[in-house]
């Protein structure tokens, strides 16, 4: 049997405020060629199918769209909710998502047993189970224990989890006895690689489950929550298939792929790559390297490329950020955008209060004595340097009239 394990398809993301729904389609119209042409028969989705808990009815219409779309191939669909996703809105048309042979668990059900979801074969025997395991929230793994450390609640955390996945082990052993079991998650496993796109889970991911806490029942473990493709050490195949296209800059050199698993031959997973629809570019310098960087870009994606622009200047100079906005706003490639800029300087401006001697009192200093040690650190021509010293004085004068007057 065919299995296939994605994840974290978060539809309805935004980039920098960049919607990234042609970057779902795209995929899901690879995915079903995919499935097509290797006759997939499982394909797993291991949680955060959407990004927000209420997503818009855009971001809705693309979910049932792409299920539309994969319900006409002969595959099993199986999803999980993932710490994005609302249980409600995702268990709400479970009915109907089960007469056309898809099951999606939003939630942890109040019986563990309803997690467990036999698959047959072509001839109608049993081939396998998968342990459909959802994001599990705090109220899922309450034990009734009082806990009196903040290690202990950590501590408690990881043992919740493992006795969902141990009780799941439990339940199959006695119900499908020498059946193959996959399981399904959505958490955050000790040691692994992430990304600023992910949101943090279970106490800012400080409760890491060990993936040793899987135990060795399971044949394959398909993780989902981390956007890094990869694999976990552990004595089960236990992998992250990572998300399908770069949801933050981070992710921009991330090799995105899914996971294909033929149990006729084992349960390792070939890793399959996926297409790069779009490039995420991020461009540093100072601002004739910057201009030079941004003249020279190629495209060489479907999709327009995002560009973050960070400019690096040793002192700080506030003509040098007026010229970034310049040149951002007047930059004009087709197929490139510009999303994000940021200017840092490495000898950053003091405070005011760091300005003088632990002696001198900054009460005691006139306004005028103050902004001038500031500017003495920047490097303003003398003609610069007297407009704006004229600007101050006038903001000044306006500022003493109006306390005056009061």
């Amino acid at each position: 049997m065919k299995i296939l394990h994605t994840a974290d398809w978060h539809i309805g993301k935004k980039l920098h405020k960049h919607e990234l729904s042609e970057d779902f389609d795209l995929f899901i119209n690879w995915l079903i060629d995919y499935i097509s042409e290797n006759k997939i028969e499982v394909l797993l989705i291991s949680g955060d199918i959407f990004d927000l808990a209420n997503p818009s009815s855009e971001a809705r219409k693309q979910y049932y769209q792409a299920l539309v779309k994969l319900q006409k191939l002969d595959c099993k669909i199986i999803a999980t909710g993932g710490n994005h996703d609302s249980p409600a809105m995702l268990n709400a048309p479970a009915d109907l998502m089960r007469a056309l042979d898809m099951e999606v668990i939003g939630g942890l059900p109040e019986k563990l047993e309803e997690t467990l979801i036999p698959v047959y074969n072509k001839n109608n025997e049993l081939e396998l189970v998968i342990a459909a395991i959802p994001y599990l929230r705090d109220s899922d793994l309450r034990t009734g224990e009082r806990v009196s450390s903040y290690e202990e609640r950590l501590e408690a955390i990881r043992e919740g989890i493992q006795n969902i996945f141990h009780s799941a082990a439990e339940i199959c052993k006695d119900k499908y006895p020498e059946v193959p079991v996959i399981a399904m998650g959505h958490l955050f496993t000790a040691g692994m690689e992430s990304s600023e796109s992910e949101r943090d889970i279970q106490i800012g991911n400080l409760a890491a489950f060990r993936a040793a806490q899987f135990g060795d029942y399971f044949s394959y473990v398909a993780l989902g929550h981390i956007h890094k493709p990869q694999k976990v050490n552990a004595g089960i195949p236990v992998y992250y298939s990572g998300s399908p296209f770069p949801l933050s800059f981070s992710e921009r050199k991330d090799e995105k792929r899914v996971l294909l698993i033929d149990t006729d031959k084992s349960f390792e997973p070939e890793s399959i790559s996926l297409p790069n629809f779009r490039q995420l570019i991020r461009l540093s310098g100072n601002l004739e390297e910057l201009q030079l960087k941004l003249n020279s870009l190629e495209n060489h994606s479907k999709l327009t490329s995002l560009i973050e622009v960070d400019l690096e200047e040793d002192q700080y100079d506030a003509q040098k950020i007026y010229a970034l906005d310049k040149m951002v706003n007047d930059f004009d490639r087709e197929g490139f955008e510009i999303v994000k800029q940021r200017a840092q300087f490495r000898n950053r401006v003091q405070a005011a209060s760091e300005l003088y001697n632990n002696d001198e009192q900054l009460e005691d200093l006139k306004p005028k004595d103050v902004f001038l040690e500031l500017i003495a650190n920047h490097e303003y021509s003398e003609e610069e340097k007297n407009e704006i010293l004229a600007a101050f004085n006038e903001i000044l004068e306006e500022v003493e009239s109006e306390n005056t007057a009061e």
